[in-house]
Formats: structure tokens, sequence, C-alpha cells
């Protein structure tokens, strides 16, 4: 179906032929703010999903839960969507004992891990789903430990009218630059404010280019230093914030990813289909479109081959 409101950010090409098409909206930010590259509905409201666990981990982190308790790889998985692994759910369980609580304070669903190998592993040993293996287990944490810090309610802590969940919202609305346009449940149960896709790229620029040592620096920075604790094990956010030094990456379901350089640029892509197979390659044209310079490593985010026969046949060609 046409859809003149969005762009075409991607095509999937097999053996010669466009067997689909991925519509969205991406936004390139330069570092003064300004929009330089506005594909498709830059300006309508989003629901950034996971993307906005940094703005969430820093609101708990200025709500009080103290620079020791999120510190280094705290604060990382607080803003991350851990995969699972072992170290990821010692890291929640040691958030959580510090504060008197124990896995069951957290309030997502219960969840296998994200990992392959370690969800196989659970299953050969007779174990069954658990939420602190759900890949929000972090950021739950750390509303745990910052309601814990405040003396808040602590089972009602998901509440939209929670005391730490309307500093959230206050947060995310002061780095987006606008106020939140919708408010939805998450799929681990927490509060989302919806956000322009400019806006939320505003957010993500914030957070790199605030002073050394200030909350949002501080998460960025831990995100950088740590990003096997953002995603995981093969995790391609993980892996693409490795491949380009400096970034700070975050995707979020249903076609989200935000993208901010150490420079200042920084871009949000929403892909409308809800499918996230092409987003960083789509954030890294963005990047380029910007002439943000690319290193070898992370331009092989741009080649998403298609297979036929476990054999690529084609390839997704992004359109930024």
């Amino acid at each position: 179906m046409p859809m003149p409101e969005l762009a075409v950010l991607a095509e999937v090409i097999r053996s010669g032929f466009v067997e689909s098409v991925h519509y969205g909206s991406a936004v390139g930010l330069d570092p003064s703010g300004r929009a330089e590259v506005a594909l498709g509905k830059v300006d309508a409201p989003v629901l950034p999903r996971s993307s906005a666990k940094p703005f969430q981990a820093l609101a708990c982190l200025t709500a009080g839960a103290g620079a020791r308790a999120l510190a280094g790889p705290r604060l990382a998985i607080a803003a991350g969507s851990h995969t699972g692994e072992d170290f990821h759910v010692r890291l929640v369980r040691e958030l959580l004992a510090d504060y008197g609580l124990d896995v069951g304070a957290l309030g997502c669903p219960a969840s296998w891990p994200e990992d392959r190998a370690t969800m196989e592993r659970l299953i050969r040993q007779g174990a069954g789903v658990s939420r602190e293996r759900m890949n929000c287990s972090g950021k739950h944490a750390a509303m745990l430990a910052a309601s814990v810090a405040n003396g808040w309610d602590v089972p009602g802590y998901l509440s939209p009218g929670h005391p730490l969940q309307l500093h959230v919202r206050s947060v995310t609305e002061d780095l987006a630059g606008e106020k939140s346009a919708h408010v939805a449940v998450d799929g681990c149960g927490a509060p989302l404010y919806g956000l322009s896709l400019t806006g939320l790229a505003r957010a993500v620029q914030a957070l790199v280019l605030a002073a050394p040592g200030s909350g949002p620096r501080q998460v960025a920075d831990a995100m950088r230093a740590h990003p096997e604790y953002v995603g995981g094990t093969g995790h391609q956010n993980t892996d693409l914030m490795r491949a380009l030094p400096g970034a700070v990456v975050k995707g979020g379901a249903e076609g989200v990813l935000v993208v901010a350089l150490d420079s200042g640029h920084a871009v949000a892509v929403k892909v409308i289909d809800g499918s996230p197979r092409a987003t960083s390659a789509i954030a890294l044209g963005v990047l380029r479109r910007m002439g943000c310079a690319i290193t070898a490593e992370a331009a092989a985010f741009e080649q998403v081959d298609v297979l036929g026969g476990g054999v690529p046949v084609g390839r997704i060609v992004t359109r930024p």
C-alpha cells in the first residue's frame, strides 16, 4: 500500500526482486540540534519503547538512587536491554540486595533469557522462566532502588502516578524539549511516554553533549564503557557500540533505534511495520548522509543479507 506520509527506508531484494519494503521515518540531528536529515513524519509521536531506557536510568540516578548504587555496569544495565546471561542476573541481584530486596520485588514479567545458549542451558537444567532473566530487569531494579532510597511506595512503583514515574516523565520531557504526546504501558509494565521522533533524537543527543560528570553524561559514559550490559553476547546494540567507538546505541521494540555519536550527531529511526532487521543499517545511512565517519567495523552492519538455502541471495538496501 502507498504510504505517502512515510518514507521508504529500506527494500528487501531477493534474487533481484523487491520482495518487501520497510516504510517509516528517520531524523538526523547535527550537533547544534538542527534536523539535517528528515525522512517521513519526524514530528509525529512514536512510542520509543526500550530506546527510552537511558532516560529512565537517568531519572533513577537523579531521583536519589545514589552515584554509588548506579555507577558503571549498574547504570549501564539500568539503561539497557540485557540478554539474560548469568553476569547480568548477578548484577541485578546485587543491586536489589543493596536495598534489602530480592527478585520477588521485580514488577517485570517472567521470561526466558534472550541469549539462546543461556536459555538452552536452563532448559536442560529443568529451570523455567524468571523475572531476573527478563531484558528489562536492570531498569526495574534501578526503579526499585530509587523508590527505596526515597521512602516511596515499593509495590506500586510502576503506577503512572508514582513519584518515581512522574520524575521519569519530567526527565524525559526535559531531555526531549517537548511534552509527552501519549502515556502508554510498555511490554515490561512500566509507563511509557510518547515523543516525536525528533524529540527522541534530541533526548539521546542531550546525553552525549552533557557536561562531564553530569547525570546525563554519566548515563552515556556508563553505556559506552560497559556495552555488554546494554545488550549482551551477540546483541546488535552491544556490537555496534563496540564497532563505533564513542557511540550510544539503544534499540526499542517495534522498529525503534537511537544512535548518538560523541561528536553530537544523533539519529532516531522508526520502522512502521515494527521490524528491527534494518534499523542499524538505516541509522548508519543517515549518519553517512550527514557526513559522519563510519568505521569499517560499523560498516559491516550496513550489509544485511537475504538468505536462500542458507546462503546470501540478496540484501536489504537502505534508502536514507
